[in-house]
């Protein structure tokens, strides 16, 4: 809905909207598209019923301020009056009707009236209503703007049950031009956004120049530093209101035309507030709902309007305007009432409506039913009916979604099952890169140990080699002298153990190449296992789970891993352990596992298991390069090795499992530099 301007009457604050729907929910006409990361106003489709604003508790949507053409009005010279709303009480309940009247009087305006008599025109034409459309009359009151708006959008078969009758806000506009001329600028001022529009509707003459809401008129009055305090009592202008000054409480349309509800015949009804007129005029549109006259409000009553600032509840409001009634009844002129009511008898009140049907058809079900399945609503027991997107159904979900005024996310239950999607593929992805970054680690320690054993092989090696030379000689030469002999034996022992340390280190920086070509990984295992001693007499048990045993592969590397897992296999497991030797794969790659049932290896030395230097055997046992060499082989194959090991009895059996998985075919038939 727009006003005079033609500006949307609501608007959002985008750096405010936190998406959570509640304003979709909340919006009877369903008038908010979800899109730019922002609840936006469809301004087409708007009502005016400010429930988008009433329940943003982020204050994202703005209402379109009147205040500017307001201020524009009375600095011009024409007389200006404001028709206060029969809700005021319930605005200002801690002030007197006669302050408040004073205030606004202060802030320039010539005449303050109230729209309670615009009320008692408009009841008196209701009741006449009904007398001449007799008991098969179905008429719907016409004096609230949103419903009137929601009406001709959604429901355009019902437009020729508006009763043709302007508002009390409207009512009395005509009035005070009939008193005085056509040069008085009226000014509105209540509880209802939808007012703004209403002024600007182009299928009557509103003779209101402008709105506000009681929100903006308590703005002016602070910037004008205008209060109570400071401003003197004031009286309405005549005429003034009878009984309806309670027009802006729920059934106030009925008590004001003096029309009695008849809960046994039900020929008067009266809805209020939420979206629970939206069920009411499905009712009402299938002839279920048989009522001569039905008062709808957008609002629990006007007190309740988003243009508010007071932030009371219902039944105090109540009380306020109720009060407020029964103290203007103590010196109430009827007398002087009716005469106003007959002098303005002849008054055109009559209006007529238009239809702007903006319901959303289905003419392609087909693609309604792509898009819930593209929410995982394959079928209709997937349709849940939760409401969190704000529609009620899911199939109106699909059906918004398909006219672009909501987006798959809104689903609830989707979303969840997205984020969990989305959790599980992070979680594979940090696994993957885990596992890369620890590839990478290793890589460089890998590159480490090459450059060191460039190194160590100049620098170490040859004179080494003369310090176990001249060790053994010594050792024959003193052979038979007790003392030295065992001296000597260490030192050769130690610095031969030292060589094969630099062996080790020169045999890990020569395996640069794999010269790749088809090769049997089965003879490889036989291989390896015949290369390793087997003093303890373990058994060892081959079991080849694939028919096509042959992959590219440098051979003589390979037999070294093999072997060496065979060996740390053997010397982790007693004689009457078996170490098992399984061979699988796939039509990409073979994978080997050697398994053995021994001590297995603690939980916190299984990262460091392929770093060089790095082993659980006995000093002089071993030299910790066995592992950290295999490694490097099997990534220069472009393969890998895992290991799960469990050297804990008390959570299950002890044992190792070493994983070597090794690709069939290589695009580089020479080898990997």
């Amino acid at each position: 809905m727009r006003d005079s301007s033609n500006q949307p009457l609501v608007t959002t604050l985008g750096e405010r909207c936190r998406i959570c729907y509640t304003c979709v929910r909340e919006c009877p006409a369903k008038a908010i598209r979800i899109a730019n990361g922002r609840a936006e106003v469809i301004s087409e489709r708007c009502i005016g019923c400010g429930n988008c604003v009433r329940v943003c508790s982020q204050r994202a949507k703005k209402v379109l301020d009147g205040k500017p053409k307001v201020y524009e009005l009375l600095k011009a010279k024409a007389k200006t009056a404001v028709i206060l709303a029969p809700s005021f009480p319930a605005e200002f309940d801690n002030i007197s009707w006669q302050k408040v009247v004073g205030m606004i009087r202060k802030l320039g305006f010539t005449y303050v009236n109230e729209v309670g008599f615009g009320a008692d025109l408009v009841a008196r034409q209701y009741r006449r209503l009904l007398e001449q459309g007799g008991p098969n009359c179905r008429y719907i009151a016409t004096s609230c703007p949103a419903i009137i708006a929601y009406v001709e959008r959604y429901h355009p078969n019902l437009v020729k049950h508006l009763a043709p009758i302007v508002s009390p806000m409207v009512a009395t506009a005509k009035v005070l031009h009939k008193i005085h001329g056509d040069g008085i600028n009226v000014i509105f001022v209540g509880p209802c956004i939808a007012k703004k529009g209403e002024i600007a509707s182009v299928n009557m003459n509103s003779e209101v120049a402008a709105g506000l809401t009681f929100v903006e008129l308590r703005e002016m009055l602070k910037a004008e530093n205008i209060n109570p305090e400071n401003t003197e009592d004031s009286c309405f202008d005549e005429p003034f209101a009878g009984i309806g000054a309670v027009f802006s409480l729920s059934g106030g349309l009925f008590q004001t035309a003096g029309i009695k509800e008849d809960l046994v015949q039900g020929n008067v009804a009266t809805i209020e507030g939420g979206n629970s007129f939206v069920d009411v005029f499905r009712e009402f549109d299938e002839s279920e709902l048989n009522v001569q006259l039905l008062e709808s409000l957008a609002c629990n009553g006007c007190i309740m309007g988003p243009g508010v600032s007071n932030k009371r509840p219902l039944f105090s409001r109540k009380a306020s305007v109720g009060k407020y009634v029964q103290e203007k009844m103590k010196t109430f002129d009827k007398k002087k009432w009716e005469d106003y009511l007959q002098k303005f008898d002849d008054l055109d009140l009559s209006r007529k409506f238009a239809i702007y049907d903006q319901r959303i058809q289905i003419t392609q079900e087909e693609e309604i039913e792509q898009i819930l399945k593209r929410m995982g609503k394959d079928s209709a027991a997937d349709e849940l009916n939760c409401g969190a997107c704000g529609y009620n159904t899911c199939r109106q979900h699909a059906l918004a979604i398909w006219k672009g005024l909501a987006e798959s996310e809104m689903c609830l239950p989707y979303t969840i099952e997205q984020l969990h999607k989305t959790i599980d593929d992070l979680a594979m992805s940090n696994n993957q890169l885990a596992n890369t970054q620890e590839a990478l680690m290793q890589s460089e320690k890998l590159a480490s140990m090459g450059q060191l054993a460039a190194g160590v092989a100049h620098e170490i090696n040859n004179p080494l080699g003369v310090v176990l030379m001249y060790a053994n000689i010594l050792l024959e030469k003193y052979e038979k002298d007790a003392v030295l002999k065992d001296d000597l034996r260490l030192i050769a022992e130690q610095a031969d153990r030292c060589k094969k340390i630099v062996g080790g280190l020169l045999n890990f920086a020569r395996k640069n190449k794999a010269i790749l070509q088809p090769t049997n990984i089965c003879e490889i295992i036989d291989k390896s296992i015949q290369a390793v001693p087997n003093g303890k007499g373990v058994e060892i048990r081959v079991e080849a789970n694939v028919e096509d045993k042959i992959a590219e592969m440098d051979g003589d590397q390979m037999s070294q891993v093999f072997s060496n897992l065979i060996s740390n296999a053997i010397a982790a497991t007693d004689k009457s352990g078996l170490i098992v030797i399984v061979v699988g794969g796939d039509d990409k790659k073979l994978d080997v596992r050697v398994i053995d049932d021994g001590t297995g290896i603690a939980k916190e030395n299984i990262t460091k298991i392929f770093d060089p230097f790095f082993t659980t055997k006995n000093i002089g046992e071993g030299t910790g390069l066995g592992l950290a060499v295999a490694y490097g082989i099997i990534k220069m194959h472009r393969g890998d090795i895992k290991v799960e090991s469990n050297a804990d009895a008390s959570k299950g059996p002890t044992g190792t499992i070493f994983t070597v998985k090794i690709p069939r075919k290589h695009t580089n038939g020479n080898g990997y530099q």
